[in-house]
């Protein structure tokens, strides 16, 4: 069976001092690092290997993938990682064209639709600050619940209706061919994953934690079921 490797990244600068991040591109804090560094180490010791990787547009993320795929080379399978740009894009000049090895390559994609969830006015703000300013429950209401926007910002259910379907395009396929696939994204986007995986209500989805740095595994047959999840605590 194929196995779905789903991280979120290391905490970062900005949840180290408690402030809602969503779309500023904040790089991981010390503890980050090494939080993704002890995380490619339990991949290692646990003998998973990553064939394909996606992540955010995100530093945080994308800095916690290549951590993951490096830091504990054997998680690569003997394959070098490598940031893909697809030759589609606008900007895209050619500069990265190359003729290699593809079978001892590891592409690293990146997709603006595994982005945390835009938090709008709230980004840069200190979370205690705005539960004192517009009371716990409101804030509360703007962080976890499903279909509730902060002001200017998505709600999960708005995240849920760019990452599922890109997870269902892009990352699907790649698992009911036998690939072992790492996603390595952020609270919001991979709860919106999850909802979906575990079949959660609107409700059980949003009290659901997801702890940084933390591989969480699934096995998934040819026919994209997901059985088997563990997580390495």
């Amino acid at each position: 069976m194929a196995k779905l490797i789903l991280i979120r990244h290391g905490q970062s600068l900005w949840n180290a001092v408690n402030k809602f991040t969503g779309w500023v591109d904040i790089p991981m804090s010390e503890r980050g690092r090494a939080e993704a560094t002890i995380a490619s180490c339990k991949l290692r010791d646990a003998g998973y290997t990553v064939d394909i990787c996606f992540t955010s547009m995100l530093i945080r993320a994308i800095e916690t993938a290549i951590v993951c795929l490096t830091e504990c080379g054997e998680v690569c399978g003997g394959r070098l990682p490598y940031i893909w740009h697809d030759p589609a894009e606008p900007d895209w000049h050619g500069w990265d064209r190359h003729f290699g090895e593809p079978d001892k390559e590891l592409k690293i994609i990146r997709s603006p639709a595994l982005d945390e969830r835009y938090y709008g006015d709230l980004q840069g703000l200190n979370k205690a600050e705005m539960s004192l300013k517009f009371g716990s429950q409101q804030v509360h209401l703007w962080r976890r619940s499903f279909n509730v926007r902060p002001p200017g910002g998505e709600s999960l259910e708005d995240t849920v209706k760019r990452t599922v379907p890109f997870f269902e395009a892009a990352i699907l396929p790649e698992l009911k061919a036998g690939k072992n696939v790492m996603v390595a994204a952020h609270g919001n986007s991979l709860r919106s994953i999850l909802m979906v995986l575990d079949r959660l209500s609107e409700e059980a989805v949003a009290s659901l934690e997801l702890a940084t740095g933390v591989p969480i595994i699934y096995d998934v047959d040819a026919e994209g079921t997901f059985t088997n999840k563990a997580v390495l605590i």
